[in-house]
């Protein structure tokens, strides 16, 4: 199904799914996220929408009626979820995380991967490098301070015993010390984010770029689910990836684009995307395939939304042409910039500029001042994607040119 000439006919009923990225966190909190957000959104600018509970999107849906320029929409809104396997790499003890670090620092740097994820964009390289600074800061840390102590109690024992070997003793608290402040700091690590942000980079490294068994299965349930709307009365079904969940994503939609299965308009809108992270290693094989089928392919409308003010994205940054697997005949993603910068006024910008963590969900969010980019008109609007963005181009500060060294695809 080709889009490029779509009739700007409003469309009045959407199937939306969404693919979280590496979270544990069950799907109520995208619910809640939604309701508050699109209700803010909704308010500026002058629109109305409401949601609530619905049994059709299966168990993790809700169902959005919004009014937007004079029309009315009907959306069903579904959360694919995966958490269930994020939440089973996620259980690592504590001197497991530090041997994952090891692993993940030596295949990003043996593989070359890192030093050429570094010519894209410094934002996501740092936040990579941030769980491996922060863990080994902590653990000399805990270890100078049980040094400390055991230099304390063995001084003070031989002061009050000089003819016993009492410092010996000292070993017991300073050990002690050592595993107190390393399970202080794992406990309260929603403050730091290391111990999440390692397992997060580690989940991908472990398997050097290939997805693990559980989420290949995965992908082929998500496929089948969207299928199954695709047959359905729809105007379009809209399939959201964000973050991590931008890979998974691209990976469900090739599965479906494979099958040629016809129906509603079928569009994907990738969000804060990390996809160089995974690409760029040898394994990833799938991975590239994946790429390089869906930016050749016609059968839907493929767009790409980041921010050069969200330092955990790789901004701007065209996922398929880096890769090095963009075919010659490229039909997507058409990649542009939500401007953090412009589209928050300027008292928001400057009190959210540096909560990185808030900024990589905020294209999930509402925008105080919104320009070309707003979720809720794309979830809920009466424009398919291919309509709202068919005479959009591409953001000047666009990366496209070939980067990376692995580019098998089989």
């Amino acid at each position: 199904m080709d889009h490029q000439d779509t009739p700007l006919r409003p469309l009045g009923k959407r199937r939306v799914f969404y693919i979280p990225g590496y979270d544990p966190f069950p799907p109520r909190r995208y619910r809640e996220l939604y309701r508050r957000e699109s209700t803010a959104q909704a308010r500026i600018s002058g629109y109305e929408i409401h949601q609530k509970a619905s049994r059709e999107g299966g168990k993790y849906g809700w169902q959005v009626h919004s009014t937007q320029d004079g029309h009315s929409v009907e959306a069903l809104v579904e959360v694919l979820l995966w958490s269930d396997i994020v939440r089973g790499s996620m259980g690592s003890s504590i001197l497991a995380t530090y041997m994952q670090l090891l692993r993940t620092a030596f295949l990003y740097i043996g593989s070359g991967a890192l030093f050429r994820l570094m010519r894209l964009r410094n934002g996501p390289v740092l936040a990579a490098l941030y769980p491996v600074v922060a863990l080994l800061v902590q653990l000399i840390a805990v270890m100078a301070a049980a040094g400390a102590l055991y230099w304390g109690l063995a001084t003070l024992a031989r002061m009050i015993a000089p003819a016993w070997p009492l410092h010996g003793l000292a070993l017991v608290p300073a050990i002690g010390g050592v595993i107190f402040g390393l399970r202080w700091f794992r406990a309260h690590d929603n403050r730091f984010y290391a111990y999440y942000l390692m397992h997060d980079y580690a989940f991908t490294a472990r398997w050097n770029g290939a997805y693990p068994p559980a989420l290949e299965d995965r992908i082929e349930v998500f496929a089948d689910r969207i299928a199954q709307a695709l047959e359905e009365d729809w105007d379009e079904v809209l399939v959201v990836g964000h973050s991590s969940g931008a890979h998974v994503a691209i990976s469900v939609l090739a599965a479906l684009d494979r099958r040629a299965v016809s129906g509603a308009a079928l569009s994907l809108l990738t969000l804060g995307h990390v996809v160089p992270m995974v690409s760029f290693l040898p394994r990833a094989q799938r991975l590239r395939r994946d790429l390089h089928d869906l930016s050749a392919t016609s059968r839907l409308t493929w767009v790409d939304v980041t921010a050069m003010g969200d330092g955990c994205t790789f901004a701007l940054v065209d996922p398929a042409g880096v890769t090095g697997v963009a075919p010659e005949k490229q039909t997507g993603p058409l990649v542009f910039s939500a401007a953090f910068s412009q589209s928050l006024s300027p008292e928001r910008w400057k009190s959210d500029r540096r909560r990185y963590f808030q900024l990589h969900f905020q294209y999930l969010c509402a925008f105080d001042r919104v320009q070309d980019y707003d979720y809720f008109r794309i979830t809920a609007g009466p424009l398919t994607l291919a309509q709202r963005y068919g005479a959009r181009a591409h953001s000047p500060s666009r990366l496209s040119a070939p980067v990376n060294r692995y580019r098998s695809m089989s």
